[in-house]
């Protein structure tokens, strides 16, 4: 049998393998019945075998696979796949960022949460009005919960879940889970912070206002966690909501790109006129409204900016957060 060197590389052991032609070397060929025919491998001599048995390469690539295993990040699909993806996108830029590698990562992305909160809303109103309702929230959430103990048996060392809606349940979701899972309100919270600002107005603390959708507001969270760190949160106000917020949400909602960001912009001046240090945008529908290098996004937080910034510290520091 003909033999024929595969590497030269001098840092790399000689792989020696049978020859063939390289047509033939091509993963599949089809036949004109449509079945696929696949041509059989290359043969491996006992010289082959034996060079890459010598070779410490494979031990460095298990230890580091193993390394990475550990750091592997199960991410939770939200309401919107769109937001998802480019949480997502987030993470891989943000931790890839020095030429390291970005972290891995297992997504379970389901269309049927979208419908499953939609029904959880009409039950919610309902139960609010004392008629109990409560069926489609408790089978969204074990539905969520199902979704995070298939991360967990899938190798996820740390749970996230990119969605401000979906973060309403966080506390059920997570009962029981046994790796870290982190909460977007904490992320932002723990940031502003470390941030050490100043109040704007002499004698009073820190004002944070938040924009969000009245689902997310109601729910609660972000106003909890921001006030635990000695925050105080300026919310819009009923007249704001109403005529500036979700007159915002509804005009991206069709399409109405430029009306949806003149609303936006309104709405911040607003929060910033009550003397807030910077305003929290939570809600998908309007992450990404106004253009990068508007310098209102200077006064502005995007709350999955510092859930993936939490993850990848997560990561670096040894899974340790």
């Amino acid at each position: 049998m003909n033999l024929r060197a595969i590497s030269t590389s001098p840092r790399y052991p000689r792989v020696v393998l049978g020859d063939r032609d390289r047509e033939s070397d091509r993963a599949r060929h089809w036949t004109r019945s449509g079945s696929s025919k696949c041509t059989p491998l290359p043969q491996v001599t006992q010289l082959s075998v034996q060079a890459i048995q010598s070779s410490k390469k494979p031990l460095e690539f298990k230890k580091l696979s193993s390394t990475f295993a550990n750091k592997t990040v199960g991410i939770i699909g939200g309401v919107s796949v769109v937001s998802t993806i480019t949480f997502v996108e987030k993470l891989v830029r943000m931790s890839s960022r020095d030429k390291e590698e970005c972290l891995p990562f297992i997504l379970s992305s389901d269309p049927s949460v979208r419908i499953g909160t939609e029904l959880s809303r009409a039950s919610r109103q309902v139960a609010l009005h004392g008629k109990g309702g409560r069926s489609e929230m408790d089978f969204l959430v074990d539905n969520l919960r199902r979704k995070r103990k298939f991360l967990e048996k899938s190798g996820a060392r740390c749970i996230v879940m990119p969605c401000h809606v979906l973060h309403a349940w966080h506390k059920e979701i997570s009962e029981g889970c046994p790796l870290p899972f982190l909460h977007v309100g904490d992320c932002i919270a723990k940031e502003l912070r470390e941030a050490d600002m100043k109040p704007i107005e002499a004698g009073s603390n820190v004002k944070i206002g938040v924009i969000a959708t009245d689902e997310t507001l109601t729910a609660g969270y972000y106003q909890d966690m921001l006030q635990n760190e000695g925050f105080e949160v300026v919310p819009p106000d009923k007249a704001t909501m109403e005529h500036i917020v979700n007159p915002a949400i509804e005009a991206m909602h069709k399409r109405d790109m430029e009306g949806a960001r003149n609303l936006l912009r309104v709405a911040i001046h607003v929060l910033l006129v009550r003397a807030v240090n910077t305003v929290i945008l939570a809600s998908d529908e309007l992450q990404g409204l106004l253009p990068h290098d508007d310098p209102l996004l200077k006064k502005c937080m995007d709350p999955m900016d510092a859930l993936a910034r939490s993850t990848i510290s997560w990561g670096k520091e040894g899974s340790q957060l």
